[in-house]
C-alpha cells in the first residue's frame, strides 16, 4: 500500500481546528486531525463557552422565576432548584453537539487521528512527518504538505496553586456537585464575571478580586461603570486594584489574603475560582525543531496565519496579538485553508472581531473604545442610548446598560461599538457587519429597524451621535 500523504494535518480540534478541517474537506483537500482527547471540540466544548452558557441560561430562567408575579404568573413562590437536573442539561448539549461533530468529520472526509501530534522538523521535499503518540505510548508517524498548529490554551493558575475540590479553574467549577454557599473569584474578565454572574443568581455570596483599576478591563470604560453599578445592585462584592498574597485552607474552605492601596484584608469563602486569563498550549509540540519562536508562548503568525517555519501555520488561541475567543480562531482556520488550497481569502482585521460577554447584564462590543481611539489621534464623536428608553427591554423587563458609539467626528467611520443590556451578544452581530462593510452612523441612522426590538436602540444609539435620538 502507498504511504498516505494528507494534504493538510491539523493539531487540536477545538473550534479553530475543527473549522479548518471542515472547509479543507469542502474544499476536497485530503486532511488529518489530529486530537490528544477521545472527543472533539476542546475547552470550548467541553469546558468553556457552551457548558458556561448552558448554566448562564438557567440562571436567567432563574431570575426571572424570581420576578414571576410581576409577569403575572403566581405560585411559583416554592421553586426548588434541582442541580443535578441543570448539571444533566449542560451534560446533554455538550454530548449533542459532540456526535454533531464526528458527523460532521464523516460527511467531509476528515480523517480523525487520535493521539498527541508533535513535529519532528522542517519539510523534506516538501512533506512534513508528525509524530502522534497514541494512547496505548505508541508513536506512529503521520505525512503531510501542511500543518495547521491548533493546540489552545489552559487557565492560568497563580505560582504555588493546583486545582483541586476547593481551588478550582474553569473546569473543575462546571463539575461542583452542589452550589457553594460563598466563593471568591480571582480575575474580572469574561470568565471571572460570567461565572459570578451564574453563581450569585443561585444565591452564593461572590467576591470577585481584580488586579487592574475596573471590570471587564478590556472594554470601554464606561461598560465596565455600568457593570459595577449593575453588580453593586446584584450585591456582588468586588474589589479592583487587588492584589492577591496568600491562599490557604481553612474551616470554611479557603483563606484568602489581598491587598488593595497597600492595605491588607482577609476574607474566606467555600472555595476559589481562578480566572486570571489563560496559557497557550505549545509546550511539546516540537517547536524548538523548527524556525518557530515563540513569545511567552505564543506564535508569530503574518495575516494568512503563517508561521516562521514555511508550510507550517498557527491558529486560534496559540497566535500572538490574537484574542483568545472561539469564533477568532475558527476565522483564523478558514484564512490558513483558503490559503493552503489557494482559494480567494480576506485576512482578519483585529478591530473588527466582537467580544462577547454572557454575564448579566451582557456585553457586546466591537472595535475601538473611546480611550483607544483619542489615543490613536482621532476627533470623537459618540452617541448613547439607553435600554430604559426602548420599548420591547420594557417588555423583557430589562432596563440596565445602553448603547454606545464611538464614531469619527470629521467623516462619520464607525470606531467602536459597545453594548451591555439585554440580548447585547447578539446585538452586536449588526455593529460588526457595519464595520466589516465600512457604514458610516449616517448609514445605521438611514436604516430602517423594525419595531418594537431591541436592535432599535442601535437606531438611537447612531442619532444620538448627533443629538438627534428620538426616544431619549
Amino acid at each position: 500500500m502507498p504511504e498516505t500523504i494528507y494534504d493538510i494535518a491539523i493539531i487540536g480540534s477545538g473550534p479553530a481546528g475543527y473549522t479548518a478541517a471542515i472547509r479543507a474537506g469542502q474544499y476536497g483537500l485530503k486532511t488529518a486531525l489530529i486530537e490528544k482527547d477521545n472527543v472533539l471540540g476542546g475547552t470550548c466544548l467541553h469546558v468553556g463557552c457552551i457548558p458556561t452558557k448552558a448554566l448562564l441560561f438557567n440562571a436567567e430562567i432563574w431570575d426571572h422565576l424570581k420576578d414571576a408575579k410581576e409577569f403575572g404568573i403566581d405560585g411559583v413562590d416554592s421553586r426548588k432548584l434541582n442541580w443535578g437536573a441543570v448539571q444533566e442539561r449542560k451534560t446533554k448539549i455538550v454530548a449533542k453537539h459532540t456526535k454533531g461533530l464526528d458527523f460532521l468529520m464523516k460527511k467531509n472526509k476528515v480523517e480523525v487521528v487520535r493521539g498527541y501530534g508533535k513535529l519532528t522538523g522542517p519539510a523534506k521535499d516538501g512533506v512534513f512527518a508528525i509524530d502522534v503518540k497514541g494512547s496505548d505510548g505508541k508513536t506512529t508517524q503521520l505525512k503531510a504538505k501542511n500543518i495547521i498548529l491548533s493546540t489552545g490554551s489552559e487557565a492560568r493558575m497563580i505560582p504555588g496553586l493546583e486545582p483541586d475540590s476547593q481551588i478550582l479553574t474553569n473546569i473543575e467549577i462546571l463539575d461542583i456537585s452542589q452550589i457553594p454557599k460563598s466563593l471568591v473569584i480571582v480575575g474580572a474578565g469574561a470568565v471571572g464575571v460570567e461565572f459570578a454572574s451564574i453563581f450569585r443568581s443561585f444565591d452564593t455570596k461572590v467576591t470577585i478580586l481584580e488586579m487592574l483599576p475596573r471590570l471587564v478591563p478590556v472594554e470601554d470604560e464606561d461598560v465596565s461603570k455600568e457593570l459595577a453599578r449593575v453588580y453593586r445592585k446584584r450585591n456582588i462584592e468586588f474589589f479592583t486594584g487587588a492584589k492577591v498574597e496568600k491562599v490557604e485552607k481553612s474551616k470554611a474552605g479557603i483563606a484568602v489574603t489581598f491587598s488593595v492601596d497597600g492595605k491588607q484584608q482577609k476574607i474566606e469563602a467555600e472555595k476559589i475560582l481562578i480566572a486570571i486569563g489563560r496559557k497557550p498550549r505549545t509546550e511539546n509540540v516540537g517547536l524548538e525543531k523548527t524556525r518557530i519562536q515563540p513569545e511567552r508562548g505564543f506564535i508569530k503568525t503574518n495575516e494568512w496565519m503563517q508561521t516562521a517555519e514555511p508550510g507550517v501555520y498557527a491558529i486560534g488561541d496559540i497566535v500572538l496579538g490574537s484574542p483568545q475567543l472561539a469564533h477568532a480562531g475558527a476565522m483564523e482556520g478558514l484564512v490558513a485553508v483558503s490559503k493552503i488550497a489557494g482559494k480567494e481569502a480576506k485576512p482578519i482585521d483585529i478591530q473588527k472581531i466582537p467580544n462577547a460577554t454572557y454575564c448579566h447584564p451582557e456585553i457586546g462590543s466591537v472595535g475601538l473604545t473611546e480611550a483607544k481611539a483619542k489615543e490613536k489621534g482621532h476627533t470623537v464623536k459618540v452617541g448613547k442610548f439607553p435600554f430604559t428608553a426602548n420599548s420591547r427591554a420594557s417588555i423583557v423587563g430589562e432596563h440596565d446598560g445602553f448603547i454606545k458609539i464611538v464614531s469619527d467626528a470629521e467623516y462619520g467611520e464607525i470606531l467602536g461599538v459597545h453594548i451591555i443590556g439585554p440580548q447585547a451578544t447578539e446585538l452586536i452581530a449588526e455593529a460588526v457587519a457595519a464595520m466589516e462593510l465600512e457604514a458610516t452612523v449616517e448609514d445605521l441612522m438611514w436604516t430602517i429597524h423594525a419595531h418594537p426590538t431591541l436592535a432599535e436602540a442601535m437606531l438611537d444609539a447612531s442619532n444620538s451621535v448627533y443629538g438627534l435620538a428620538i426616544n431619549a
